[in-house]
């Protein structure tokens, strides 16, 4: 079993940055990868950044360029930094933990909100 907690969200202005943080309850190397997903109102849970334990990255076209996903092996935590926000990135970031063929583990999620 795996337990996600989510940090780090907050109000911010367009152009600004935030860094969302993902504890995890046990290590990154032995979960496999971890993966940020976001919720606007009214839409669906979208993939916004992809990390493995052998430190490969992904992203959504959306945000590539101004976010970036890393880990803290140590601390058992993924890193999403935002960077040049928009009022679009405004959503509730979970992030989210495989459980082989199974449904996976989720987070309960961190609020972004980008004023313009």
């Amino acid at each position: 079993q795996v337990q996600l907690v989510e940090s780090g969200g907050g109000l911010v202005q367009a152009g600004g940055s935030l860094r969302l943080s993902c504890a995890a309850s046990r290590s990154i190397f032995s979960i496999g990868y971890i993966k940020w997903y976001r919720q606007a109102p009214g839409k669906q849970r979208e993939f916004v950044a992809r990390i493995t334990s052998g430190g490969s990255t992904s992203y959504a076209d959306s945000v590539k360029g101004r976010f970036t996903i890393s880990t803290d092996n140590a601390k058992y935590t993924v890193y999403l930094q935002m960077s040049s926000l928009k009022p679009e990135d405004t959503a509730v970031y979970y992030c989210y933990a495989p459980r082989g063929s199974d449904v996976g583990y989720w987070g309960q999620g961190t609020q972004v909100t980008v004023s313009s």
